[in-house]
């Protein structure tokens, strides 16, 4: 028999989280081997259809796991499309190729945010494959340290690309702090004429 329900209390981070039947009933957990072959990871709020059976402590475990529909797939692929993401970070970037472009900025400004950013793809592609394989993970903290040195944009296009880190709040919300501090500094660095004078004659 099968069920249907909703995906909450999903940790990306660790892979696993529960189901809530539709018109109540005990919660199954869910873990992403459950899933089988995927394209995406799984989201808080999908619906979910699956299989039910007890562990070895009786406790309540969803198996054969799938989307409950293509609509269903198609809402949430729109949802975390990643569009917004790709649109933030291009305007960034091309701001600041603008900036260096009109001599606003020196064009090392603009070669440090492309290789932070190649460093930051590189980082979110190495901790998304240690995930799948249950190895050691990269830190968040090394992750967020990254994003604030400039890796920031870097970092929105991995993890659209990797769906990784999408799901998890806590994550997102110090990545959104990291990259308005990194943004912030470089706004509050632009507008002294004299640091930026001084940049420029060391660089020149």
């Amino acid at each position: 028999m099968r069920y249907q329900g909703r995906l909450s209390d999903w940790d990306d981070h660790k892979g696993f989280g529960f189901v809530v039947p539709h018109g109540g009933g005990e919660r199954a957990f869910v873990h992403i081997g459950a899933f089988g072959p995927q394209r995406r990871r799984p989201c808080n709020g999908d619906v979910l259809t699956y299989a039910v059976q007890r562990d070895a402590h009786a406790r309540l475990k969803a198996t054969q796991v799938r989307w409950a529909d293509r609509s269903t797939q198609a809402r949430t692929r729109q949802r975390g499309s990643g569009l917004p993401r790709k649109f933030i970070a291009a305007m960034f970037l091309g701001a600041i190729v603008a900036a260096v472009v009109l001599q606003r900025l020196p064009l090392l400004v603009l070669l440090w945010y492309v290789a932070a950013s190649g460093v930051a793809v590189l980082a979110y592609a190495i901790d998304k494959s240690a995930a799948q394989r249950n190895q050691w993970r990269t830190p968040e903290a090394t992750l967020h340290l990254i994003g604030v040195l400039g890796g920031w944009p870097g970092a929105l296009l991995a993890q659209k690309w990797y769906r990784h880190k999408c799901s998890k709040a806590a994550f997102q919300l110090t990545f959104w702090i990291t990259a308005g501090l990194n943004v912030g500094l470089l706004l509050w660095a632009w507008l002294q004429p004299g640091l930026m004078a001084t940049l420029r004659a060391v660089l020149d």
